[in-house]
């Protein structure tokens, strides 16, 4: 197999592979098994597949001739400009048709049912007439209506029947018809009719709807024929000979033929109270109904009021095709001048994509588009720059995340060994680097230290930050008791306060940080012994003590750290209860709102945590992490969010 059908068969997809072979089947099938069922399935099959084929290539062909953005404006107007006007044109078209028709077939129905009114009138008269003049009245009638309309006929009802003309055969309608009028078709014969009945006294007046007649209706309207139900070929009517109907002839180019149909009741003769219909077909021309509307007046020789309508149509329509005309040639000139510039621009990125930043497109005009080029230069200018910036900010980037990695170092790996106290905790920052800190570490037996803070700001300075509280404040416990020793004078070493060091830790931060840049803290040193721990608060959201299922808060002792040099601090003390469960969060736990600006709030935290209060720590953490979340509805965080919980065992 040649290798260039061997790339061409590749190419083509499972659509193409699939109609290739159902049509060779249906050509096989053509000549070993013409007659069989199978040959007409897979003809069948491969007319569908290809009809499948036409539609995806078309697509395919489509795609490519708007691939280019000049080609993908000539059909932007062409459906924003040329189809609606095409709409349009055919719309008014569409109306002209139906208006003209409905008004041929209203002009046709007006004039029948003037017969018919004027057949009525009479049959009715002589309903009313007593008997004794009845039929003397209908024999000086009938000349009168014979002479307007061939063949009419009359038969009266009351008691015997009365016929006219005397050799006329037709028998009385059926009893149960009352006063009716119209088209009734009897015998296969269509006529107008009048029925009057007054007491026991039937009135008949009928008039064969012949060729004639139906011509004299609106004579020059054109066509005229009746369509027996509705459909079939048209009805034969008794004309007598005379000329059928004929369509007028046409005015000028314009005057097209209109072919249209209007439904008709006729009545059943040997069904009293029963219709059918019947179609009126008719084929008129524009001039025709609007000579018939607006008469055959005359403005000026050879200037009727139809024809003055029809050179105001044509002249507003040649006026819309030479502001179509004018319209064209502006948009194709739009388009030239926005394709050209678009070019430009699609050629100076090649050139910048291949590393050339030395190219500069032409600039021409002084509209938006030429902004948009010479904006382009200018991007090109400083492109070179921010290729240094985004350098730059790569390597910051690492950095950052160097950074992360050497803070999540600095939360404690281990924890303290305890004989009555459970600690867990977890951190999870709203950026690469948190300004959350917690921290916990044994002291010498039986004590322990767990602290948990909030440095403001979020980033790097505030990771750095939390890293110097966290340096500060173990440096702080570990030299604790030789300091304590040095300013008593000797003597058996031990902690200081919860408060000085708090203290301490306050007057180096401000020392040695930014004016801005403070903490809130909360530090705890507890006695696995007794169960007491003592805690100062400076400036931190209280935590919550949960006990017998009841929550209480614990104190505030002070102001943050950081932000005065002489603040004083307190302490408080309080002692664990076995079940005791203490929760110490930031304010990236209560601070987070929903899409209404609701905060998540201290309240439903202390919900959360008496709900789950006997699960184990790392369930409760999870599950308040997860609640926040939810309640934000967005995976990015609102601030650093950090949770430390104290179980008593």
């Amino acid at each position: 197999m040649p290798a260039r059908f061997k790339a061409l068969l590749r190419k083509l997809g499972w659509l193409d592979r699939l109609f290739l072979i159902v049509l060779a089947a249906a050509l096989a099938g053509k000549f070993f098994f013409p007659a069989s069922l199978g040959k007409t399935v897979l003809t069948f099959a491969a007319f569908v597949l290809g009809v499948a084929e036409v539609f995806k290539w078309l697509a395919f062909a489509i795609r490519k001739l708007i691939w280019r953005l000049r080609y993908r404006l000539v059909v932007a107007y062409l459906f924003i400009a040329v189809v609606p006007l095409l709409l349009i044109f055919v719309l008014i078209g569409l109306g002209a048709w139906i208006l003209t028709g409905q008004v041929a077939s209203h002009l046709v129905t007006t004039e029948l049912d003037r017969v018919t009114a004027a057949l009525m009138e009479p049959a009715r008269g002589l309903a009313r007439t007593p008997p004794e003049f009845r039929a003397q009245a209908a024999r000086w009638l009938a000349p009168a209506y014979s002479n307007r309309y061939p063949g009419f006929e009359i038969i009266i009802r009351d008691g015997s029947v009365w016929r006219y003309p005397e050799t006329s055969k037709v028998e009385p309608p059926p009893a149960g018809w009352g006063d009716v009028s119209g088209l009734v078709r009897k015998d296969g014969t269509l006529y107008i009719w009048a029925h009057a009945v007054h007491d026991s006294t039937g009135v008949t007046m009928l008039v064969p709807m012949t060729g004639k007649i139906l011509g004299r209706l609106v004579p020059n309207l054109g066509e005229l024929s009746f369509h027996r139900g509705q459909v079939g070929a048209p009805e034969r009517l008794p004309d007598g000979g005379a000329p059928p109907t004929r369509i007028p002839p046409s005015e000028d180019v314009f005057d097209w033929e209109v072919p249209y149909a209007a439904p008709m009741q006729v009545a059943v003769w040997e069904s009293p109270g029963a219709f059918q219909s019947d179609a009126l077909v008719l084929v008129t021309r524009y001039s025709a109904v609007l000579r018939t509307v607006f008469g055959q007046s005359e403005w000026r020789p050879g200037e009727t009021a139809g024809s003055i309508v029809v050179g105001l149509f044509i002249a507003v329509l040649f006026v819309f095709a030479a502001v179509e005309l004018v319209a064209l040639v502006i948009g194709v000139r739009l388009t030239r001048s926005i394709t050209r510039a678009v070019d430009s621009l699609y050629q100076g990125t090649q050139r910048i994509r291949a590393g050339d930043f030395s190219h500069y497109i032409e600039v021409r005009g002084d509209d938006q588009l030429a902004e948009l080029s010479d904006s382009f230069n200018q991007m090109t200018r400083n492109l070179e720059s921010l290729l240094e910036v985004a350098k730059e900010k790569e390597h910051l980037q690492s950095e950052i995340e160097i950074a992360r990695e050497v803070q999540s170092q600095l939360f404690p790996k281990n924890l303290p060994a305890s004989k009555t106290l459970e600690l867990a905790a977890m951190c999870v920052p709203a950026r690469l680097v948190s300004g959350d800190y917690y921290d916990y570490m044994n002291l010498e037996a039986p004590s322990l230290a767990f602290a948990i803070g909030d440095v403001s700001g979020k980033g790097i300075s505030a990771a750095l930050l939390m890293a110097t509280v966290q340096s500060t404040m173990r440096t702080q416990l570990r030299a604790g008791r030789e300091l304590e020793a040095a300013a008593g004078g000797g003597g058996q070493a031990s902690f200081p306060s919860t408060a000085t060091l708090v203290s301490r830790l306050n007057q180096q931060l401000f020392a040695f940080t930014p004016p801005e840049k403070f903490a809130t803290f909360y530090f705890a040193l507890y006695d696995d012994t007794t169960g007491w721990m003592t805690y100062t608060n400076a400036g931190h959201m209280p935590p919550i003590l949960v006990r017998a299922g009841a929550a209480a808060r614990l104190d505030v002792t002070g102001t943050v750290v950081g932000a005065f040099p002489f603040t004083e601090y307190g302490e408080s003390s309080v002692r664990l209860e076995p079940g005791d469960l203490l929760v110490c969060f930031t304010d990236g736990i209560t601070e987070p709102e929903n899409e209404f600006g609701e905060m998540f709030g201290e309240d439903r935290l202390t919900d959360l945590v008496l709900k789950h209060a006997a699960s184990g720590s790392q369930e409760i953490i999870a599950a308040v992490m997860e609640s926040v979340r939810h309640w934000t509805g967005t995976p990015e965080l609102q601030d650093d969010m950090t949770l430390l919980l104290a179980r008593r065992i």
